[in-house]
């Protein structure tokens, strides 16, 4: 991880110093200093240029001779007064991808006084040396052979800031969020022949060292639990499916109040079983428990900042393999709740490994209100494409402080709609219900509306991160790849309504 340090206000005697530039090549009052000592030579550079200061532009102006710099780095902020933590966020994930690609090891970044800015500075600090550790992730372990050119150099980023013991106090906790964030990268980003479900259960009993307890359940004990929904799926596969659960104790004086919940659909590859998918693209299916990935990584944040709540953490494991072994459609199997489902499709597989993790969740820990991720639906990102997560739920307030989250972290939701005449697609003229419509339409829908028969009447909300898990292309703080997304917006979700003071 990108090594951050806090300084007090102090122009560097030698190397790269970046500092900010607002809209209208308005210059900071550091970067004024700066111009000053260097002849005028920042104005100059700009008005050379096309940089006006929007976020996230940066601009390299190679220092005078005599000057101990041997590079300024402009960074634009965009308009001061529209300067949030996310903003701000982007523009440190922005000056790291630059000070990366020119191939500096070490920078000093000055965040000062910046007019009409909210906030005071080493708050603007935090979030900005937040947003650089963001972006500074890399899943590189497989890689023997590499042009030089292509790796990133940045070892180290000091913030220059008044206030800088505590900006370091404050950002302990933000850095404990970024390695939750890592893990999480990390699990979906290995390779299936890494990851299976016994691998994936031995990255939650890893987080036994920062106070997690954790309980891991095999296939001995699902079945006398009744998980039939669960095992059905992994039956085909030599790896045996496995759950996962992860408790946090926070909050000891509140014990006795119902803990929070969050389940995450763990399906470490996902072939669709007998009802096979095609062989192009299928390799993306290693990602299929990005769910279980975010929920493990919100542990580990959770726990790493001593985050004052009481949460459950449950993750359903398997590989879905076709083998003559394996579920067949047409079978019909008895979830832990004594509901049975006809599983016409092998491939909609991930609502029946949630099905039984929410029941168990449910039944054993009465949380407070449980939430559920999953890669549920190529459906989802029909309708969302990659910009939003679907969000399903049973209850408003749940979805109004979800959606505020979204928002404040930069992973959006967007609510999307449930009701009887949904529910009614999946009644089984065999069974209680079956797993798909057979029909190609509101396919998101159906699979939420599957999953609400699972959880009664605990407040209840699905993540459809199908769209959102994983991303082509570099974007603010997120690389190419595994992103992540749900760790930090339900870091945020809980910090924000369910911490004790």
């Amino acid at each position: 991880m990108l090594k951050i340090a806090f300084a007090e206000p102090k122009i560097p005697a030698a190397g790269t110093y970046a500092v900010a530039v607002s809209a209208d090549r308005t210059l900071s009052p550091e970067a004024v200093e700066l111009d000053k000592k260097l002849g005028g030579a920042l104005r100059k550079a700009m008005m050379a240029t096309r940089f006006t200061g929007k976020r996230d532009e940066v601009l390299p102006v190679l220092a005078p001779a005599g000057v101990g710099l041997q590079r300024v780095l402009l960074y634009g902020v965009g308009k001061a007064e529209e300067l949030s933590d996310l903003r701000l966020q982007g523009v440190g994930g922005a000056i790291l991808a630059h000070l990366n690609s020119v191939g500096e090891t070490e920078a000093v970044v000055s965040v000062g006084r910046v007019g009409g800015a909210t906030g005071t500075a080493a708050q603007r600090a935090v979030e900005l040396a937040y947003g650089a550790v963001l972006r500074s992730y890399r899943f590189d372990k497989y890689r023997t052979k590499e042009k030089p050119e292509k790796k990133p150099t940045m070892k180290k980023l000091t913030v220059s800031v008044s206030g800088a013991s505590a900006a370091q106090r404050s950002f302990m906790n933000r850095e404990k969020v970024a390695e939750g964030v890592f893990l999480t990268r990390d699990v979906v980003s290995e390779p299936p022949n890494v990851i299976y479900p016994i691998t994936l259960a031995e990255q939650a009993k890893g987080l036994a060292k920062l106070g997690v307890d954790v309980e891991i359940l095999g296939v001995k004990e699902m079945k006398k639990l009744g998980m039939g929904a669960l095992l059905g799926v992994g039956q085909g596969s030599v790896h045996e499916p496995q759950v996962a659960i992860m408790k946090w104790f926070g909050d000891p004086k509140g014990r006795d109040r119902k803990p929070v919940a969050f389940c995450g659909k763990g399906v470490t590859f996902d072939t669709g079983g007998i009802s096979l998918k095609p062989a192009a693209g299928m390799w993306d299916m290693k990602w299929d428990m990005a769910g279980a990935g975010v929920v493990i990584g919100l542990m580990k944040a959770l726990a790493g900042r001593r985050a004052k709540v009481n949460a459950i953490g449950v993750v359903g494991l398997v590989e879905n393999m076709p083998s003559g072994a394996a579920q067949r459609p047409g079978d019909i199997v008895t979830s832990m709740s004594g509901q049975t489902i006809e599983v016409l499709n092998t491939d909609a597989e991930g609502r029946l490994v949630l099905a039984d993790v929410l029941w168990y969740t449910q039944d054993r820990f009465k949380p407070r209100f449980m939430v559920d991720l999953a890669t549920l639906t190529g459906a989802i990102i029909v309708s969302l494409g990659h910009e939003h997560a679907g969000l399903f739920s049973n209850n408003d307030e749940l979805v109004e402080k979800l959606v505020e989250s979204g928002k404040a972290t930069g992973e959006n939701v967007w609510r999307m709609p449930l009701g009887d005449s949904y529910d009614q697609e999946i009644d089984s003229d065999a069974a209680d219900m079956r797993n798909i419509t057979g029909v190609p339409a509101g396919g998101s829908i159906i699979g939420a509306q599957f999953l609400q028969r699972f959880v009664n009447s605990v407040p209840w909300a699905h993540l459809d991160i199908a769209g959102v898990a994983w991303s082509k292309k570099d974007t603010g703080t997120v690389p190419k790849g595994a992103t992540a997304f749900g760790v930090r917006l339900l870091d945020h979700f809980v910090a924000e309504n369910y911490e004790s003071s």
